[in-house]
């Protein structure tokens, strides 16, 4: 269904042709806003986006980040940057240094401020205080098997905890002992006074705060007890006046436990929480667990490999923020959880880039040319359009002389029925150059073509013959002698598309030819001195990318972003 939607919406932005919509559609996050301001609930709009700094984010990420700074934007409103590290097991300063960088690069205005959730523990703790005041919290003995025991199941209620009635001073001071550490990690935690036949789980003396002594990346050793998320998120968002908690549709049924927490430690205003559907993308890797795996197992080259949907790995491999935003725009604001293709974030990226970039010439597989008739030791400039689609991108210079490199594949011996590029007698056209008729050809000891021999047409500069000849192959070529030589990498899925991205023992269906490394490629000197994330149109090849990690000006390193076919249909 919701592909369907897409299409839809994609063919009408093709329609529109960024022609202004008479219509404005809201989507129901808008409308439950527009109704608040209008009743006077909120003054004023502030969202959040709140991560867990336990792994690097990832494309599902960017579309929360996009919404709620979007939503900050469009109302005039303030949105904030929070971090929810209250579980320092996992926690590590690396991926809070990357989570700035990635909301900052996708363009989100958090301010400048990074927030933290361990900047409120001594509130958290006062809230929990108040609750045991007011009777609505218990420490309690019982170990973590014997809570899930107790809990009950979603057909049968709970039972209370046989602690459940110790007398407010003797929680207080059970309390203030944890917070001492006069106990062992395990032994006591403090739970939420509810009610345990709730045909709600979550609601059932949920436990808020537990005994753990860990050092945490922001707050060091000053705690050995930490308050459990669904207990310190409301509470953060209220300290910070949230006034809409936008959180994705597996907190749904938590929100009845949102809503009590902040309506017993008494915050008012009280921050609303409206939930939106995931996005999820065919044939990718999301799940931080099994990135680390491929991580720590060496598979992939870090939390940024091209080839994973990391924000950083995307960045990485190209893709820009426009096209990024674009992607999650066109998915739209859904309250049911369904699959995108991948095809359409590339689709995304193609349109982005197509009338940015310059289109040049690189020849991955090389063999070389060597035009007979043309004089030795001569080489010409020849004008060449950047983007026929973009004049605004001018042109620029390509040296041409008697030897050149041309991709293996455009050239065979004896060649298929309807193949026009060159062959022995064939005449094609060299992109922006001349005709060329190729005469004989090289090999090495293993029949393996080394050389392709050829003469040209002097008449035919720029690629057109003055006598009004005809040619049905034009093909793209590299000057020798000028040329860049780079690795370039180019990239598939990262699983299997036809068995499905899991197998049946639940380790990762790993797709081997994810990378291809093509070593001694020749590329027009137009990249020379490119820097890192440059990116450039190559000729038939797709949009590549200039490596962050291991390009060098000695020896450049591509990426390709995207191929220039598209699977995603419209």
């Amino acid at each position: 269904m919701l592909r369907k939607v897409i299409m839809a919406d994609l063919k009408d932005e093709i329609k529109d042709n960024n022609e202004e919509k008479e219509v404005i559609s809201r989507n129901f996050i808008e409308q439950a806003i527009d109704k608040d301001l209008a009743e006077g609930v909120y003054s004023e709009v502030v969202t959040r986006f709140p991560p867990e700094p336990n792994g690097y984010l990832h494309i599902g990420h960017a579309k929360s980040i996009i919404l709620n700074s979007g939503l900050a934007e469009e109302y005039h409103g303030t949105f904030h940057l929070r971090f929810d590290d209250t579980n320092p097991t996992k926690e590590k300063t690396e991926y809070v240094n990357s989570i700035v960088e990635d909301v900052r690069w996708l363009g989100a205005d958090f301010g400048g401020q990074v927030l933290f959730a361990s900047d409120y523990f001594d509130k958290m703790y006062e809230c929990a205080v108040m609750l045991i005041k007011k009777g609505k919290a218990f420490v309690c003995d019982l170990t973590a098997e014997e809570i899930r025991e107790y809990r009950g199941t979603l057909t049968e209620p709970g039972k209370n905890s046989p602690y459940r009635d110790r007398s407010v001073e003797e929680n207080l001071k059970l309390f203030e002992e944890m917070k001492e550490g006069k106990y062992p990690d395990g032994s006591k935690v403090l739970r939420a006074k509810i009610d345990m036949a709730s045909p709600n789980i979550n609601m059932r003396d949920p436990v808020i705060y537990r005994v753990a002594r860990m050092s945490h990346h922001n707050t060091g050793d000053k705690w050995c007890i930490y308050p459990m998320y669904d207990f310190a998120h409301p509470i953060e968002d209220a300290i910070e006046h949230i006034t809409h908690s936008i959180c994705t549709l597996e907190f749904e049924d938590h929100r009845p436990l949102y809503d009590w927490v902040v309506r017993e430690c008494e915050f008012d205003p009280a921050p609303r929480q409206i939930e939106f559907a995931k996005l999820y993308l065919t044939n990718v890797i999301t799940g931080k667990r099994y990135i680390k795996k491929l991580v720590e197992d060496g598979v992939v080259d870090g939390w940024d490999d091209p080839r994973l949907v990391t924000i950083s790995a995307l960045r990485r491999r190209g893709f820009t923020p426009e096209s990024i935003r674009r992607f999650v725009t066109l998915c739209g604001v859904s309250k049911s959880d369904s699959s995108v293709d991948y095809a359409m974030l590339e689709y995304c990226i193609r349109e982005d880039l197509k009338l940015k970039r310059a289109r040049i010439s690189a020849v991955l597989d090389p063999i070389r040319l060597v035009i007979d008739n043309y004089p030795e030791g001569v080489t010409e400039e020849l004008e060449v359009v950047n983007n026929a689609e973009n004049e605004e991108l001018g042109s620029r210079k390509v040296p041409f002389s008697r030897e050149l490199v041309i991709e293996r594949e455009d050239f065979m011996i004896e060649p298929p029925k309807k193949y026009f590029r060159m062959f022995p007698g064939n005449e094609v056209r060299l992109m922006n150059a001349y005709f060329v008729t190729c005469t004989g050809y090289e090999t090495d000891e293993n029949g393996n073509v080394t050389v392709v021999h050829a003469t040209y047409d002097p008449a035919s500069r720029g690629g057109n013959s003055p006598d009004g000849r005809k040619v049905k192959g034009t093909i793209h070529w590299v000057n020798a002698a000028t040329a860049v030589r780079a690795t370039v990498r180019l990239y598939e899925n990262l699983v299997d598309e036809e068995k499905g991205k899991l197998n049946d023992d639940g380790t990762i269906n790993f797709n081997p030819n994810s990378l291809t490394v093509c070593e001694n490629c020749y590329i027009e000197p137009t990249v020379a001195g490119a820097k890192a994330y440059e990116s450039f149109q190559f000729v038939r090849n797709g949009f590549f990318c200039v490596d962050v990690k291991d390009s060098t000006p000695e020896h450049l390193v591509f990426n390709r972003i995207v191929s220039l076919k598209s699977s995603f249909k419209i």
